[in-house]
């Protein structure tokens, strides 16, 4: 059988996710730490494939080489524009955009939609297993700045931007690999600035503590729901 590999990308969202299957044995890959453990009677690997794009992107093809997993999930956190989603909302992404590329000798419209995807959910009846938000995600190599808020909601209609998402989407797709981002918000960017932007990362760590327990907790039942009926 093979397996579902759980995509975990930020350093943070890992260390607080490994604790959580304590004891299940630790082993190395080029971009980070992985464990197997079961779920349901299914064999389950989860992998910390790194924070940003290079990573994001090398590590899932890294992942669909060598296990030809029958999904990918991946489950992280996210920040969400003020008046726009509340904290703690689960985003089901639907789309994912990669919006930090300047484009200035052809059309910047072409090169953004080149690495927008689509996520397949037509497997996805509308019933989830828990409560979520269906909606895009704009990704990029840096925290959302307010300043850029009013824009990006104008002219993507986002809500949620992270740093992951589109690489993984990107390349899932490229393979024909079926993938699902669960993503939660930790924090909020607004006008004023973002509640998580103390140079702490204090804020950060604490909620995403929070959610990683949480899309744990809902793990189960969205591989159950994620894979092929004639292979459940």
């Amino acid at each position: 059988m093979m397996p579902v590999v759980v995509i975990i990308s930020a350093n943070i969202e890992w260390r607080v996710t490994l604790p959580l299957f304590a004891n299940a044995r630790t082993q190395t890959s080029p971009f980070g730490e992985w464990i197997e453990t079961e779920i349901n009677g299914r064999p389950v690997i989860f992998f910390h494939g790194g924070w940003g794009k290079i990573a994001a992107a090398a590590s899932a093809q890294y992942i669909i080489d060598r296990w030809s997993p029958e999904a990918l999930i991946n489950l992280g956190t996210c920040g969400g524009f003020e008046g726009e989603i509340e904290r703690g909302a689960i985003l089901l992404v639907e789309r994912a955009i990669v919006y930090d590329i300047v484009e200035q000798m052809t059309d910047p419209d072409a090169a953004i939609a080149h690495y927008t995807t689509d996520l397949d959910l037509s497997w996805f009846d509308g019933n989830p297993p828990h409560p979520v938000k269906r909606t895009l995600i704009v990704s990029g190599d840096r925290d959302l700045i307010p300043g850029e808020a009013p824009s990006l909601k104008k002219r993507f209609g986002a809500m949620a931007g992270d740093w992951e998402s589109g690489a993984i989407a990107w390349v899932a797709a490229r393979n024909g690999a079926r993938c699902v981002i669960l993503r939660g918000v930790t924090d909020l960017v607004g006008s004023s600035g973002g509640e998580a932007y103390d140079g702490t990362g204090q804020h950060f760590a604490e909620r995403a503590a929070a959610i990683m327990k949480q899309l744990i907790e809902y793990l189960p039942a969205w591989i159950e729901k994620t894979l092929p009926a004639n292979k459940q």
